[in-house]
């Protein structure tokens, strides 16, 4: 008797969104069986445009909020034909392919999740009052609708807690941090005028679980349209960018049955379908893992997730809305995974401040099989990323050399350069926002919550 595996089937196309180094990795895990990909990028210079993975790339700032973006992407999809798989990449895209299924399903296949259940994972205020309805352990959170409200919180808080960012991207491109660790009333107060929006409040008080990046743990799994999970794996955060708050620049795999259980009946009652990227914080003092975020969409750090069988949640996805089957191996202890420049970045931060030494460091890297633009088969991207660092080098070097010139006689030649537009009150651009009194500098390490 054969029991070879049948050939897979690769004849259905692929519509990636919003591509980034996670529309790379799809590009290569699918490109890679000769799945046909189509990339739609923000720039047609982005280094994830150049994987030759993509069979077409197409550049068009594709934003939900858009006006036409429905007919364009419905255009898209029946000029390529074959009901393509259509994957979002933010949640952004994840919410609109929600919210407009009936009108993208007739074009394109995607897991079609229940109505208004992706904007109510998305957002980190909905999914605490999931988290509260369901009783799942997450960290205890308020939000304040004024600074009356945060004053009255600062009274009885007991400090460091974590000021975020109900919708994370929406502060991050109004004040350049999506979370920040406050140590005093004070500092609370002050961040709190100069971060929220008091027509849109948008910033939530949460507590600081005490740990640092070994204490989060991260679930990416499949879920098909019975909110089985065909394909799951665990993780750690070995390092984030920027250092101690952000995505994963260095992760490892470990099995970790307690994460995967709560997530599997999470989604279960919720009637979850697609791909889910997760994470939780382990906290000691009452032993419970507490629910930080919930991506309802393919994670960045998907290629982290990778079992004995080459199987990675989008080829779970791929196989599953093909009528294939979704044979899973054994989890890989141990597997890293590495983004590139995020890691040498954070690396010189965490080595500065003496959380790791040298020598660790250089261990760090045992394990490591993937990097997230490194890839022998696939060159471009690195090299279109080399190229974009070194161009933007050449232009502060070029300007750090330009004469000085008094501010008078500057605003005079750009003038005559470039007309009246250029004495127009530059748009406003997010500073930095200050470190902590008695920190010397730095900013408190929060590690997610």
């Amino acid at each position: 008797m054969d029991l070879a595996p049948a050939p897979l089937d690769t004849s259905v196309p692929v519509v990636v969104l919003s591509t980034g180094y996670c529309g790379m990795g799809i590009a290569r895990t699918l490109g890679r069986l000769g799945v046909r990909m189509h990339g739609v990028h923000r720039s047609a210079d982005a280094p994830a445009a150049h994987s030759r993975y993509w069979r077409e790339r197409l550049t068009w700032p594709f934003d939900p909020e858009r006006e036409g973006a429905l007919a364009w992407l419905i255009g898209i999809g029946r000029r390529i034909g074959a009901r393509p798989i259509l994957i979002p990449t933010d949640d952004r895209g994840s919410i609109f392919v929600n919210e407009h299924a009936g009108a993208l399903r007739e074009v394109f296949r995607f897991p079609e999740k229940p109505a208004g259940l992706a904007r109510t994972l998305a957002s980190k205020k909905s999914m605490y009052q999931l988290c509260k309805r369901l009783s799942i352990p997450t960290p205890e959170t308020v939000f304040p609708r004024s600074r009356d409200d945060v004053a009255a919180y600062a009274r009885a808080a007991r400090f460091p807690v974590m000021l975020k960012g109900i919708d994370t991207v929406l502060l991050y491109e109004r004040t350049g941090t999506r979370m920040v660790a406050v140590q005093s009333a004070d500092e609370l107060l002050s961040l709190y005028e100069r971060m929220e929006s008091p027509e849109a409040p948008n910033l939530m008080l949460q507590e600081l679980i005490p740990g640092g990046s070994e204490q989060v743990w991260m679930f990416n799994g499949y879920f098909d349209a019975q909110s089985r999970c065909l394909f799951g794996l665990t993780g750690k955060k070995l390092r984030q960018y920027p250092a101690y708050a952000g995505v994963t620049s260095l992760g490892v795999c470990v099995a970790n049955e307690a994460v995967a259980r709560q997530t599997c009946e999470l989604m279960r009652a919720v009637g979850y379908r697609g791909i889910l990227d997760i994470g939780f914080k382990f906290d000691a003092r009452t032993g419970e893992y507490k629910l930080l975020d919930v991506n309802p969409r393919v994670g960045a750090t998907f290629r982290l997730f990778v079992d004995s069988a080459g199987m990675d949640v989008v080829r779970a996805l791929y196989l599953d809305l093909t009528g294939q089957r979704v044979l899973p191996g054994r989890p890989l202890e141990g597997r890293k995974w590495i983004v590139e420049p995020y890691d040498l970045s954070s690396s010189v931060r965490y080595l500065r401040d003496g959380v790791i030494g040298p020598r660790e460091w250089a261990r760090s890297f045992r394990g490591l099989q993937e990097g997230a633009l490194f890839a022998w088969d696939d060159l471009g991207p690195l090299f279109a990323a080399g190229g974009r660092s070194l161009s933007r080098g050449l232009r502060r070097l070029r300007a750090g050399m330009a004469p000085a010139l008094p501010p008078r006689r500057r605003v005079q030649q750009l003038t005559e350069a470039h007309g009246a537009a250029v004495l127009q009150p530059a748009r406003p651009r997010p500073s930095p926002l200050p470190a902590p009194a008695g920190t010397g500098g730095r900013r408190a390490r929060p590690s997610g919550a």
